[in-house]
């Protein structure tokens, strides 16, 4: 890692989102974060954003010397009743901000409201190859993960998922 990067990290305003379309897309066209082909619209990052507003699922940004270098959000994991208190968490973070410990601030600032919301579980959904992302979720506590092979597809390879899971009511 880079020397830290001081960020602020504050709720996601409705000015963020073009930065924060910016960061998603450039992850579908040239990364496997997001197993999805098709970049999406402003009008589906607006939706997003307000049905994150409404469930009470936080999104944060990332904000170093006037730029949004990141984003972070979780929801919740599964849609039935049975899983409301499990939540997924998602971290995004523009190029050059990579590997400066901006990550793990938005990944504590989750946790933190996590908790705050009486959150029980966070689940993190990795592409396996994502070792960064592995070792960071690791070294907050997730349990190590268990690789599910070959459950995605995207730039014609097969993809697997590493899941790992933060118990958010042990103690830490």
């Amino acid at each position: 890692m880079l020397d830290a990067t001081p960020a602020e990290i504050r709720p996601a305003e409705n000015g963020d989102l073009g930065a924060i379309l910016a960061i998603h897309n450039r992850a579908i066209r040239e990364s496997l974060a997001i197993w999805s082909e098709a970049e999406v619209a402003p009008s589906e990052r607006r939706r997003w954003l307000d049905e994150h507003r409404m469930a009470g699922h936080p999104v944060l940004v990332a904000v170093v010397d006037g730029t949004v270098a990141g984003f972070a959000a979780y929801g919740q994991w599964r849609p039935r009743t049975g899983y409301r208190f499990c939540v997924e968490n998602s971290v995004y973070l523009a190029d050059e901000y990579h590997r400066r410990g901006i990550g793990r601030q938005l990944m504590l600032e989750l946790i933190r409201l996590a908790k705050a919301n009486g959150m029980h579980v966070m689940m993190a959904g990795i592409e396996a190859g994502n070792l960064a992302s592995i070792a960071l979720h690791r070294e907050l506590g997730f349990d190590e993960p268990v690789i599910l092979r070959q459950v995605g597809y995207k730039f014609d390879q097969w993809l697997d998922l590493a899941l790992m899971r933060l118990d958010l009511t042990a103690p830490r």
